[in-house]
């Protein structure tokens, strides 16, 4: 009786508070990871525009995408979303009850396995990257030279797996001992890798005999190494040593494997409808597989900053919260991460249906890139914005469930997820084209969001559902307010400075933004959304402790 009375005390004792400072901690969190993320995507953005000017939407840049996508799929399914999901929790864990001793032999163990199994995969695509590109994008063929140069970049672009699958746990690591700015810039390396090979390797392939989209793919393996270089001294300081131990039967690594299994499926849905937009996009013609990516990439922007960076803060918060078995906590970080999660990104759907034209034809109109690519890619991404708040509730719900090792859940919703896209996307592409493979994959990420989102609602015996439902209203609110003053901003400015040259289109899209914001601002003050405030409680701080 007593030692069960010490373990109750112990426990409350080490249990964090729910108290209104949770949701600022969370913030600062969060922040810290969207800043990172806002400074990766900036730069993924630049390569965006080099690669569109440098080749367009044509045939080397639809054959880069689909070699590329193959390992992309591969790692963000196993390595980086199952990855995050079953180790982050696992880590946590050992860390918790056993100190860092523990933790760092877990690290070496699933780094090891990671370079095992992950070194095994390449070396299998390498040998039938043929079939595997051709059952991918087998139209392909219908071009002269178009599938075989797809085959070369994938074999060259395979390695790139095993180290983001590194740089992945690296990024697990720091996360759970509260390093978010460095393991969210790591994906940058990538992106600084990919501008630079562009300016100075794509002019030297012809000369040695190569394609020059070949230089993009050798930027992606110089990314790779990047991304784990980053991270190591940070995680070196925290006393970090790689060893070559590898034991299959430690529980932690057999525990990581076991979710990363139904994680892998869990996981899935948003990858595998990519993936199926890819195989139907690849039968549209020439173009279509690049309008819909860059598009993606446009929406992936709101998803880094404010569905993945919340996600990622909301993760090892709820693995502490679990660890300890304070249920409590565990459904007031999840109900500040999802409410979060709605302030800003419902403005951020509206603000892409508002500006989406605007938005590509600055970015990316130059070079070989059109004014008809211009407005594919923006049609693309409005379809696609639709679905922004289902992806964002996915990156926070379905990493809950492997906190609470429950990771059965969201692998039944995603395989639900998975044929609820496919049926959309095989009916609406007869009827609306490659727009609808987008429409179909929006509709499909707001069916896994918001049932995963219902089912943690049972599993927690409530989220707070009806705060998160006046969160929901007041945003939508302020989103309008904002939209209304965007539209009005960006109408009024095309009869005041008119014409397509560059300056005319930043300074537009740059007031009604600018302005937009503002009165999303003041909107969300005068209807006080709690969120808001904690945003702007963290950003005081930050102000405070730079002029001190």
């Amino acid at each position: 009786m007593t030692s069960q009375t010490s373990s109750t005390v112990s426990a409350s004792e080490h249990r964090p508070e729910v108290t209104e400072s949770a949701g600022v901690r969370l913030a600062r969190s969060a922040g810290l990871t969207g800043a990172a993320t806002l400074t990766s995507r900036i730069l993924g953005l630049a390569r965006d525009q080099v690669l569109a000017a440098l080749f367009g939407a044509g045939n080397d840049m639809d054959a880069f995408i689909v070699a590329f996508r193959i390992p992309n799929l591969v790692r963000d399914l196993f390595a980086e979303g199952a990855m995050s999901a079953a180790f982050v929790p696992t880590f946590t864990r050992h860390l918790t009850r056993h100190g860092k001793r523990d933790a760092w032999r877990l690290g070496n163990n699933v780094v090891n396995a990671l370079l095992l199994l992950t070194g095994v995969a390449v070396l299998v695509g390498i040998v039938f990257a043929r079939p595997i590109v051709t059952a991918y994008a087998g139209g392909f063929a219908a071009v002269p030279g178009k599938l075989e140069l797809t085959i070369r970049l994938t074999r060259v672009m395979l390695p790139f797996l095993t180290m983001v699958a590194i740089a992945a746990a690296m990024m697990g690591m720091l996360n759970s001992l509260h390093h978010y700015f460095v393991p969210a810039l790591a994906p940058a390396m990538f992106n600084v890798a990919t501008i630079v090979c562009a300016f100075a390797l794509v002019p030297l392939m012809p000369a040695i005999g190569l394609p020059r989209i070949m230089a993009i793919a050798i930027a992606a393996l110089v990314g790779g190494v990047g991304q784990v270089a980053v991270q190591w001294r940070p995680l070196r300081r925290e006393g970090f040593a790689y060893e070559p131990y590898l034991n299959w039967r430690d529980p932690g690594l057999r525990q990581v494997l076991l979710l990363m299994g139904p994680g892998t499926i869990g996981l899935a849905a948003t990858q595998v409808n990519i993936f199926v937009n890819t195989l139907l996009a690849t039968s549209q013609g020439t173009g279509a597989v690049s309008w819909l990516t860059y598009a993606f990439r446009l929406m992936y922007l709101p998803i880094g900053l404010f569905g993945v960076s919340i996600g990622t803060a909301v993760l090892p918060a709820v693995s502490r919260h679990a660890a300890i078995d304070d249920v409590d906590g565990v459904r007031a970080t999840v109900s500040r991460g999802i409410a979060m999660m709605l302030m800003f990104n419902i403005p951020a759907t509206f603000g892409l249906l508002a500006l989406a034209a605007p938005i590509v034809r600055l970015l990316f109109e130059r070079g070989h890139f059109l004014p008809s690519d211009t407005m594919q890619t923006a049609a693309a991404l409005r379809f696609y914005a639709l679905g922004l708040v289902g992806y964002s509730t996915v990156r926070i719900a379905s990493p809950t469930f492997y906190a609470l090792r429950r990771s059965r859940v969201p692998v039944v919703v995603s395989v639900c997820t998975i044929a609820v896209n496919v049926i959309l996307s095989v009916a609406l592409v007869r009827v609306m084209g490659f727009r609808g493979l987008a429409l179909g994959t929006s509709v499909a990420a707001l069916a896994n969001g918001l049932l995963l989102a219902w089912l943690l609602r049972k599993a927690l015996h409530g989220i707070d559902g009806g705060r998160l439902a006046i969160v929901l209203l007041k945003t939508v609110a302020a989103g309008l307010a904002m939209t209304a003053v965007t539209l009005g901003v960006q109408a009024a400015l095309r009869v005041v400075l008119p014409g397509e040259y560059f300056v005319a289109q930043a300074t537009r899209l740059a007031a009604a933004i600018g302005l937009g914001l503002i009165a999303l601002a003041g909107s969300a003050k005068l209807l006080r959304i709690r969120e808001f405030d904690d945003l702007v409680a963290v950003v005081t701080k930050v102000a405070e402790t730079d002029r001190s």
